[in-house]
């Protein structure tokens, strides 16, 4: 590199869950524009790896985006003023402590905390809900993940991930990792099992996805069938005598109830209804069973869709049954700082329930689709204040017109967000915060496996003045709640100066003798701990306690990872994330340890869940799928493409291909349409209508038709006024049409027609 060149710094993508590691080089001529951007070879697990995404960052951090450098307060006439912190953070106080006097805490709901990339600030919102009394929570998760999340805890009781790089067999369902990726070097992977003739990829979607082009067996399933195509796949392995029975003797409990339920599928029939040859099937089916191992993805493509928390337990019934858990190239349950997705694994009548739908709470989360249930009613439990952070629920919620309704109805609505979102529109305060690449930033997304990694980001620019860091405002809103005082964090001040091991004896017996400020933990840490951390990083000091935890937690994977046993490798292990700025190995585990992580009563994996073994004996008796004449289209509302994202990156100039965000179809029924490329179409539901741009493609099936996800934004056009890009899915979608389980919505499959313009 030349000597003169400004230095690569290094950083991390902030659009997938894979997060891989990147290097930024700063140029322009204010010195902030991304000049370039390449993968870090020196990140643990991308090694160099990025896909397209990634490069055009430069849009996210210096795109027409709408930017908030200061805080807004809304005009009684619907326009907004800029005021200073002090008066917002005062009157946010004020207003949220008048919601919790009145009416309780709990009606005071939180939203957010972080997208793909930055959940650091997220760590302190339950700090800023506990000072107020906040109960209740939700995320993007409880849109897609939860009933997935509540099958993992119910059969095995831990979060399950899959092992692509060693596997036999891979088996993605209702995924496409060639675009969305899910794993580390996804796209690598994909060619490297595609390529090795001793391995096989097995694609289960409705779409010809990128992924399914490189797959030996694409089974091409009627949108909205997954479930038969599934239940018949595991009554092959029934009938056909293919279980690991001795596996199953030593390692699950519930055989006999499954045994007798999939005995009873009709294999033919639902073969036919899913639109898959019965001989393809059967096929499919012994070569699964036949595989030394088994690596298994499902993704959003089932998850927001029919029978979504049904189609999670038979996918896992396929793989149990078939011995494929706790070895390499097989299932696995992760270490890591953070426990996403963990749930208690209750059945289903005794989980907790949201106030006033009575949905299910799973991993702690209300179901995104009854949130405006919630809010539009006269309960008296009804949310009436609301608390979103890094979320834009106007745009993600189902039925985009009711979640509008609903945050304008409430008696209090404050945004914590970079940009002048269409939810912080509707706000009464908007609280500015830096950009993911201006701040010290991490995500919890850390699933690998046998070397998990944690990656700890340091700012790449500094921030404008104006935006605070979001476990700065919760720490002022917490002050100003008054449940937090001088008096509480002077002895820490004071342990924190003699150094970090009288630190954590004083904090250690500080917070679990007092409830109060065990719920205020992480801004107390924030307010003493974090000044003592250099460089800036008072934002890391909620992974102190954390890395402790993992150390006690995953003891062995600690150790092997070079960071030593007891008290001082909870140390080690946070200086280490502290003074990496590539990322770095926190956990090396032995595939032996999956199944210490087995957390239930028995340490058994449970293949029988009651309610859902009944629900899927009754699907013989449900009438097949039928087209109906109203609505001859399917739509899937929200597909990953080679450019689109998450709707943080709102400049549409990111997009190098299908700027307008085109709906597909299959050439058959753009034919009967009398529509070509480029040709618009009004596109209908039970919901709304858009107008929309078609691209023919023998991608689809006949009656499939799919939007893009991350569309329907507005930005500043050359001239400056807003011009919205595309259509938002949700414009489109029904909170109503959800999973009967996990409330999960069927962005997948919703019903629509078309006319030509």
């Amino acid at each position: 590199m030349d000597s003169e060149a400004p230095a690569w710094q290094a950083s991390a993508c902030i659009l997938c869950e894979c997060n891989c590691g990147i290097e930024i080089r700063l140029g322009g001529e204010d010195g902030r524009a991304f000049e370039k951007i390449r993968g870090d070879k020196a990140h643990p697990t991308s090694q160099g790896y990025t896909c397209n995404k990634a490069l055009r960052l430069d849009h996210y951090q210096n795109g027409r985006a709408g930017r908030v450098t200061q805080p807004l307060r809304r005009r009684p006439d619907g326009t907004f003023e800029e005021i200073s912190w002090d008066d917002a953070i005062r009157e946010v106080a004020a207003r949220f402590g008048a919601v919790r006097d009145t009416f309780g805490g709990e009606t005071i709901f939180y939203y957010g905390g972080g997208g793909q990339g930055n959940h650091l600030g997220g760590a302190y919102s339950s700090a800023t809900m506990k000072a107020f009394g906040g109960r209740y929570k939700s995320s993007a998760l409880a849109q897609e993940k939860t009933g997935e999340f509540w099958v993992d805890a119910r059969m095995v009781g831990g979060y399950v991930r899959g092992d692509f790089e060693e596997c036999e067999v891979a088996l993605f369902i209702g995924k496409n990792p060639y675009q969305s990726h899910g794993f580390p070097r996804a796209r690598v992977v994909l060619k490297e099992i595609a390529k090795t003739p001793e391995r096989t990829m097995i694609v289960i979607d409705p779409v010809r996805t990128e992924t399914a082009e490189l797959a030996d067996i694409h089974l091409p399933v009627r949108p909205g069938t997954d479930i038969y195509l599934l239940a018949a796949l595991a009554a092959v392995l029934v009938e056909e005598k293919l279980l690991d029975e001795e596996w199953l003797a030593e390692h699950a409990s519930g055989l006999d109830e499954v045994l007798e339920t999939l005995q009873q599928v009709p294999i033919a029939r639902y073969s036919e209804v899913s639109g898959i040859d019965e001989h393809v099937l059967r096929d499919t089916a012994r070569r699964i069973a036949a595989a030394s191992s088994v690596a298994v993805l499902e993704d959003l493509g089932v998850q927001m869709n029919h029978d979504s928390t049904l189609v999670s337990y038979v996918e896992k019934l396929i793989w149990l049954l078939t011995g494929n858990f706790g070895r390499p190239g097989t299932q696995f349950i992760p270490s890591g700082l953070a426990t996403i997705g963990r749930d208690r694994g209750r059945h289903i009548d005794d989980m907790p329930r949201s106030p006033v739908a009575g949905a299910p709470i799973i991993a702690g989360l209300v179901p995104s689709s009854v949130v405006t249930e919630e809010i539009l009613t006269d309960h008296p439990a009804r949310y009436r204040a609301m608390l979103v952070e890094s979320a834009n629920p106007a745009h993600s919620l189902a039925d985009s017109p009711k979640a509008r309704e609903a945050l304008a109805s409430l008696d209090t609505l404050v945004v914590i967000d970079v940009a002048m979102t269409e939810t912080a529109r509707l706000a009464d305060y908007v609280l500015p915060a830096p950009t993911q690449f201006e701040k010290w930033e991490a995500t919890f997304f850390n699933f690998d496996f046998p070397r998990n990694i944690f990656h700890l980001r340091p700012p790449v620019l500094t921030a404008p003045d104006g935006p605070l860091p979001e476990p700065e405002i919760h720490a002022r809103l917490v002050e100003a709640s008054g449940r937090l005082t001088d008096a509480d964090v002077e002895p820490l001040h004071a342990a924190a100066a003699e150094g970090r091991a009288a630190f954590a004896k004083t904090f250690t017996t500080m917070v679990s003798g007092d409830r109060r400020l065990a719920g205020l933990a992480p801004v107390l840490l924030y307010r003493t701990l974090g000044p003592t951390l250099a460089n800036g990083a008072a934002a890391a000091a909620a992974l102190w306690p954390a890395a402790h935890r993992c150390a006690q937690e995953f003891p062995e994977g600690v150790r092997r990872a070079g960071y030593g046993e007891g008290l001082e490798a909870g140390e080690r292990l946070f200086e280490a994330i502290l003074t990496s700025p590539h990322g770095l190995v926190i956990t090396d585990d032995d595939w032996a340890e999956t199944w210490t992580r087995v957390r239930t009563p028995d340490k058994l994996v449970h293949l029988d869940i009651p309610e859902l073994l009944e629900e899927l004996a009754d699907l013989r008796d449900r009438p097949a799928p039928a087209p109906d004449p109203r609505w001859p289209f399917v739509l899937s509302a929200g597909e990953r493409r080679a450019f689109t994202a998450n709707t943080i990156i709102r400049d549409p100039r990111w997009r190098k291909r299908d700027a307008g965000g085109a709906l597909r179809i299959n050439p058959a029924d753009a034919l009967k349409l009398s529509v070509e490329l480029g040709d618009r179409v009004r596109l209908t539901t039970g919901t709304g209508t858009a107008e929309v741009t078609v691209e023919p493609s023998d991608r689809m099936q006949p009656g499939h038709i799919s939007l893009p996800n991350g569309l329907g934004l507005d930005s500043p056009g050359e001239s400056g006024d807003a011009v919205v890009t595309g259509a938002a899915p949700n414009e489109l979608t029904a909170a109503g049409s959800r999973d009967r389980w996990a409330g999960t919505p069927h962005h997948k499959h919703v019903l629509a027609r078309l006319e030509r313009l």
